[in-house]
């Protein structure tokens, strides 16, 4: 029986179309087909159609969150973990991060600005009051960077330079938005870097660390003209996979910034990375494609199995 892997997409042209022609090239041995995934609809209990669906938009389209994760429950692999994305968060990854033993900049989480109209007064009897901002700033120093806690696209992050900026900066995540909460943000030690790399990641063991330009326009970000030294590519390596196998991530970004020396993880939330050819360049383009249809036809095939399907105290419901 044919084994059918979906791809689930926003507006990216280049990645979706490379990536399933390469499945459908490869598995054609394996009796495994790639397609555009189609959903809509689904019952508590049906029958997956997918083996395998690869996740590049359920950030932007809750329903295919809440179908991928009953999906997951009845068989289905999909990458990435739409569980451990629903939960996964920058401050979290800040943590994790020291865990490891992976260098991030100094974070604070900050509590909100303001709430949905019904939290009262009575509801934040745990909070703080005032804030201690000067504590904060003396610890990560200034300037300084606020942030979202979730999210990403460079939306909502300010470098502020002074308190008054900060608390200016703060007061604009407390706008309230019909339809959305409010933003819980953190504050970060601004890293002066010298250098900075990006790597694309995949199965959380394929790392291709580039150099890259944050304050370059999009297309030009990518340095693909000045290869990294062997001593900084092994380390963007080495914290990379710690990196995404700690947090399960199949398909991720993880970016350094590079300060005397030390790697600073920045950025590693990015559970659906940009891979368009235009901005990754063509020889990163390919490696991509190829290590992501590698990773799919080996799950699809049961050549391998995600290790957090073997780990979840709801494992033994799920079809082998």
């Amino acid at each position: 029986m044919t084994k059918l892997v979906g791809i689930i997409v926003g507006r990216e042209n280049t990645f979706p179309p490379a990536f399933i022609d390469a499945v459908n090239r490869k598995g054609a041995a394996h009796d495994v087909r790639a397609e555009m995934a189609m959903l809509g609809g689904a019952r508590e209990l049906e029958e997956p159609r997918y083996a395998v669906i690869v996740d590049r938009i359920s950030h932007e389209v809750p329903y295919y969150r809440a179908h991928l994760k009953s999906a997951v429950l009845q068989g289905t692999i999909v990458v990435n973990d739409p569980f451990w994305w629903e939960a996964d968060e920058k401050f979290l990854e800040c943590t994790l991060a020291r865990r490891l033993g992976v260098a991030v900049p100094k974070t604070v989480v900050l509590p909100n600005k303001s709430y949905i109209p019904d939290i009262s007064e009575g509801s934040l009897r745990n909070l703080e009051y005032p804030l201690d901002w000067d504590g904060m700033l003396d610890y990560v120093g200034l300037p300084a960077i606020l942030k979202p806690n979730t999210g990403g696209g460079w939306k909502d992050v300010y470098k502020v330079d002074s308190k008054d900026e900060l608390l200016w900066a703060f007061d604009q995540s407390g706008t309230l938005v019909p339809g959305h909460r409010p933003k819980t943000m953190i504050l970060q030690e601004f890293i002066r870097w010298q250098d900075y790399v990006r790597c694309i990641c995949i199965g959380r063991k394929d790392v291709l660390p580039i150099r890259y330009d944050p304050t370059a326009p999009f297309h030009e970000r990518y340095v693909v003209d000045r290869p990294l030294e062997d001593d900084l590519r092994e380390r963007a390596i080495h914290d990379a996979t710690l990196l995404v196998d700690a947090l399960g991530y199949d398909m991720d970004t993880v970016e350094f910034a590079v300060r005397d020396g030390v790697l600073y993880a920045i950025d590693f939330l990015n559970p659906a990375p940009d891979l368009d050819s235009f901005s990754v360049k063509e020889a990163a383009f390919g490696w991509a494609v190829d290590r992501m249809s590698d990773l799919v036809l080996g799950y699809a095939a049961g050549a391998a199995r995600p290790p957090w399907r073997d780990e979840w105290r709801w494992a033994r419901l799920i079809p082998r």
